[in-house]
């Protein structure tokens, strides 16, 4: 079962968000924390790097953004990003070195680490998405549940409560995640698993897995 601490997720060396990662165990305890960090955060950037484009929101100089993205802080925009056409960022979101928000896509109250591709069709709320993590075309994840309740992270031998009401997913380093899946509220997916398209993902999924339907997760060889 693959770990789900944030030590075995996430290399931290690829977010500007590293210490907001400190002093906690688990990557979905940084979700309420987001907009206050980047509100502190902002306000240090290097001018020489980043400018101020409208309340609370930094955008590198070198990212690239389309006119027609709609964008509102709390929101960091890191070098070499592109944000594209009729992306639609709420709020509370990092976006790390090299990512890609792409056409129609939304984020809420996430962090996006470096490299992270978003770029068709997708919904990001309430999730950390690890360095060079990619969602397929149409995959979204689902952070709410449907009865209301507070999300659970459940495996195969572990069961936590998170206390919140909105968590999305938490993808490790690497993930692929196929077009049109969904990932259901509690989702953790170990680094370098691939989950196959039009998938309905619910719980905790090892690294380095072939994720194909629910009773069928295959180890990669």
């Amino acid at each position: 079962m693959s770990d789900i601490r944030i030590t075995d997720l996430y290399d931290l060396s690829e977010t500007i968000a590293a210490e907001l990662f400190e002093g906690v165990t688990y990557p979905w305890e940084v979700l309420p924390k987001i907009h206050d960090f980047i509100l502190e955060l902002g306000r240090k950037l290097p001018k020489d790097i980043y400018e101020e484009k409208g309340e609370n929101i930094w955008i590198a100089k070198n990212a690239s953004v389309a006119p027609t993205a709609c964008l509102n802080g709390p929101l960091i925009v890191d070098e070499e990003a592109e944000i594209r056409h009729c992306a639609f960022v709420r709020g509370n979101a990092i976006v790390g070195k090299g990512a890609v928000v792409g056409n129609s896509t939304e984020l809420k109250n996430v962090v996006l680490f470096n490299k992270v591709q978003v770029p068709h069709y997708n919904y990001v709320g309430d999730s950390v998405l690890g360095y060079k993590s990619h969602m397929g075309a149409g995959s979204i994840t689902s952070n709410v549940k449907s009865d209301k309740t507070l999300v659970t992270v459940k495996g195969k031998d572990v069961c936590i409560e998170t206390g919140l009401k909105k968590m999305g997913a938490m993808l490790g380093d690497f993930v692929e995640v196929g077009c049109n899946s969904v990932l259901n509220p509690g989702t953790v997916i170990g680094r370098h698993t691939n989950v196959y398209p039009t998938s309905m993902v619910r719980g905790v999924i090892p690294a380095d897995s072939i994720y194909k339907a629910r009773t069928e997760i295959a180890e990669k060889h």
